[in-house]
């Protein structure tokens, strides 16, 4: 946000990362969480684009080493789509072994390396969880490794459990019949972010800890504006945007406070069209294509709502059998 917008309508910060919005389902998540990955399970959290994931995850690192009963582990790669069972292994590598990281050698040979693997985690003596953030991205191959290496480590006398999240493509995949091997031995949360009935609430609280001192939430927006935003928008994301768009169109136009007149004049026509349906929920172009034999000509036709009808009913067929909600 324009810093000349926050001087005009009394707002000490933007409104991106103004700090956690802490729900019941939020905290039941991380007890549910931090208790399953004690067990020795491959444990998948689920949610939307812009749901607030990241955030969750960054409340179960705190409380799982807080907590202080397993081990924590986590992969930092940035590249997901091309992350290995190696580099995952590696991580666990450089989280496992005690002094001077950059003094840690990963063993070349899988046989050699899998058994210091095991050492390593044994040495804890306490159960060791790895956690991938994005992890819709991974190969199936490097899913079924996971599943190996949890094996190998819990034969060293320790139980190992994976933690995993990403868009609900993941729990989705994971429940195909090709990947029963994975998904039955899965537990699988959702996460909602905020649901319906919060999102007024949300608004409201957004406004007042991002508001300086002595201005109120009414001086900032009319309550018609609130209630639309809630009612027209799904995540955290989507009305941090928006909010910020409505604060700058209403400073151009000379408006105190904002209406809901300015909130519908920046409001996304396209916001629940079928291709952002699809992203929210982790199906880019290339996932579509490659998951349901599609050729790319298809897949653009389909978003852009050109394809033969037939072809087109055929395709959000097979979108409604995976979980997608279209």
């Amino acid at each position: 946000m324009l810093a000349d917008v926050q001087q005009a309508y009394g707002l000490a910060r933007p409104f991106h990362g103004a700090g956690n919005f802490e729900t019941e389902h939020q905290r039941m998540l991380v007890r549910e969480v931090c208790s399953a990955v004690q067990t020795g399970r491959l444990v998948v959290v689920s949610g939307l684009v812009g749901s607030g994931k990241t955030h969750l995850l960054r409340r179960i690192e705190d409380e799982l080493r807080r907590a202080d009963r397993v081990t924590v582990t986590k992969s930092l790669s940035a590249e997901k789509r091309r992350i290995t069972l190696t580099a995952l292994i590696e991580a666990m590598f450089y989280d496992l072994t005690p002094g001077d990281r950059t003094k840690v050698k990963v063993p070349k040979g899988t046989e050699g390396r899998e058994r210091d693997l095991q050492a390593l985690a044994a040495k804890r003596k306490r159960p060791v969880v790895l956690i991938v953030d994005e992890a819709h991205d991974l190969h199936h191959k490097t899913l079924t490794g996971l599943k190996r290496i949890m094996e190998i480590v819990a034969d060293g006398g320790v139980p190992m459990s994976v933690l995993l999240v990403g868009h609900p493509r993941l729990r989705n995949d994971l429940r195909r019949p090709q990947m029963e091997e994975i998904g039955y031995r899965t537990t699988i949360f959702d996460y909602e972010g905020i649901g319906a009935e919060q999102r007024r609430d949300y608004v409201a609280w957004l406004l007042g800890v991002s508001a300086a001192e002595g201005i109120k939430v009414a001086d900032l927006m009319d309550e018609g504006a609130i209630e639309l935003l809630a009612e027209r928008l799904r995540t955290p994301l989507q009305i941090e945007m928006h909010l910020t768009l409505a604060f700058e169109h209403a400073y151009r136009l000379d408006t105190k406070p904002v209406s809901a007149d300015i909130v519908e004049q920046v409001l996304s026509r396209a916001i629940d069209d079928l291709e952002p349906t699809l992203t929210r929920n982790g199906y880019d172009a290339a996932a579509i294509a490659q998951q349901f034999n599609a050729k790319p000509s298809e897949v653009k036709a389909f978003l852009a709502g050109t394809l033969d009808p037939d072809r087109g009913r055929e395709l959000t067929e097979k979108l409604r059998q995976a979980g997608v909600p279209v």
